[in-house]
């Protein structure tokens, strides 16, 4: 690193600090490991999902465990958070996807499928989505076929959770899912490719970015 590098300052964005190999702040959670993390908004709390399934809520100053919750039945994959960060999304080897409010860790919504879950993001703006996806295991994928497997990226209606759809091309489990944080429709040609898209990386690879086109952007369901 060079002399004058800086890094973000978690409590007070405008201060930096000089670049340095020793951690700011280190945690360690009670019982069950930690397997994904996330800071909450306005950098308040950083969520943990654990090995058993569980959530947690910490005081990143103090640290201290402030909330705790055992939604999951199995280890919990991914962590990802709304545009704003007051509310998140947890994926799990359950089978389902979840979310929950931040600053209580409430349940708001629960999307069960039929396949172990790697990861599960939110659509911005424009659509009330959740892309979850996974499959099975990797070391089961040499016996079954890509269906069998169920290695597709899946919509959810983020509110009336409801299935609207799957994305197929992985012939191996779904390991991340990542939504473009704008996803807005533009006449730049370089905004429209990467703006209106989302990206799964698999077991078998391959990063695949898919756009989405002018029917994602006027979907709507029947009341």
């Amino acid at each position: 690193c060079r002399p004058d590098s800086r890094i973000f300052h978690p409590a007070n964005p405008s201060l930096s600090l000089p670049e340095s190999d020793e951690p700011f702040v280190v945690i360690y959670p009670e019982g069950s490991k930690a397997t994904v993390a996330g800071w909450s908004y306005l950098n308040k709390y950083i969520i943990m999902g654990h090995e058993d399934g569980s959530i947690s809520q910490w005081d990143w100053k103090s640290q201290e465990r402030l909330k705790f919750h055992q939604p999951h039945v199995d280890v919990i994959t991914d962590i990802q958070f709304s545009e704003d960060r007051s509310y998140f999304v947890t994926a799990s080897k359950d089978k389902t996807a979840q979310v929950f409010e931040a600053s209580t860790l409430d349940p708001l919504k629960k999307f069960s499928t039929d396949t172990p879950l790697n990861s599960a993001s939110f659509t911005p703006r424009y659509q009330e989505f959740v892309v979850v996806g996974g499959g099975q295991e990797a070391m089961n994928v040499t016996t079954t076929g890509a269906r069998a497997g169920k290695f597709e990226c899946r919509f959810w209606h983020k509110i009336l959770e409801e299935e609207l759809g799957r994305v197929k091309g992985h012939f191996g489990p779904i390991n991340t899912i990542a939504v473009h944080p704008d996803g807005r429709r533009t006449v730049l040609t370089m905004v429209i490719i990467w703006g209106r898209s989302f990206s799964s990386g698999g077991e078998d690879g391959y990063v695949r970015v898919h756009t989405f086109d002018d029917d994602y952007y006027k979907f709507k369901i029947d009341a």
